[in-house]
């Protein structure tokens, strides 16, 4: 017998949000792969550096994935229970873990890493991004880009106004403004689909800046208006978008001499 609504409310209010499995949604969700492959990408950059920095981590979940870690490499994140998770998932790589606020300053010296490397970050700071960097050093990142899921947001929010600050031209500008010169940007727009309302309920207690303030409570009838829809007409389709920013410092490393 199918869940019922209430049921499947309940089934994805109570699935633990922290770190950045997404494994859950097996057979209730999907969402397109971008083309770069960046979890490869960061493994095989990792491999030829000997620092390295990730950088809002998560539960560590993606990092965990490099073959062949840096001498020493460290990640930062800000939200408790994530930090937990990545210690765990990362020790096998020797990685440090350290508590920082996203808009904060990074707890690290000028010139430190070679590499640093972000999965979709929430907020980008460019001139710590730089500093941190040695000359010649490289961020590579994977970021959300304008209007992500707005499909969704839409239908539970009412019409939204569009923002251009996750614009991957305006990341360009950024980031040559703190000193990086970005010698890759491609951005992607990719097909997702909800096959039932548990899955959008514990994707918008996961991202929560698609719905900010989401809990089942207040959005109950826009829920069962979604269940409903889903029941007749099969998935919810959205679009994700995303772009790879790849930036280097322009200061340069000095000739050996």
């Amino acid at each position: 017998m199918a869940a019922t609504f209430d049921e499947l409310l309940a089934e994805g209010d109570a699935v633990p949000v922290a770190g950045w499995d997404f494994s859950w949604f097996a057979g209730r969700a999907t969402e397109e792969r971008p083309p770069w492959g960046y979890s490869r990408l960061i493994g095989e950059r990792m491999a030829t550096v000997s620092t390295g920095l990730d950088v809002q981590t998560g539960g560590g979940e993606v990092l965990a994935q490099i073959p062949h870690p840096p001498a020493m490499l460290a990640a930062t994140e800000s939200w408790p229970p994530n930090i937990a998770v990545a210690r765990r998932n990362l020790r096998a790589l020797g990685a440090s873990v350290v508590e920082v606020a996203d808009d904060a300053p990074l707890p690290f010296a000028a010139g430190s890493f070679d590499l640093v490397v972000s999965r979709h970050p929430t907020v980008v700071l460019w001139a710590e991004i730089a500093r941190v960097l040695r000359p010649g050093g490289t961020y590579l990142s994977q970021q959300v880009g304008p209007g992500s899921v707005h499909e969704l947001t839409d239908f539970m929010m009412g019409a939204q106004e569009g923002n251009d600050s996750r614009s991957p031209i305006r990341a360009r500008a950024d980031a040559a403004a703190a000193g990086l010169d970005v010698i890759d940007l491609r951005p992607v727009s990719l097909r997702m689909e909800f096959y039932d309302v548990a899955a959008v309920v514990h994707f918008l207690r996961k991202v929560i800046w698609i719905v900010p303030g989401f809990t089942v409570e207040r959005y109950r009838d826009r829920l069962a208006a979604l269940h409903d829809r889903i029941e007749a007409d099969g998935p919810f389709v959205a679009y994700s978008t995303r772009f790879l920013i790849e930036g280097r410092n322009r200061n340069r490393a000095p000739a050996a001499g």
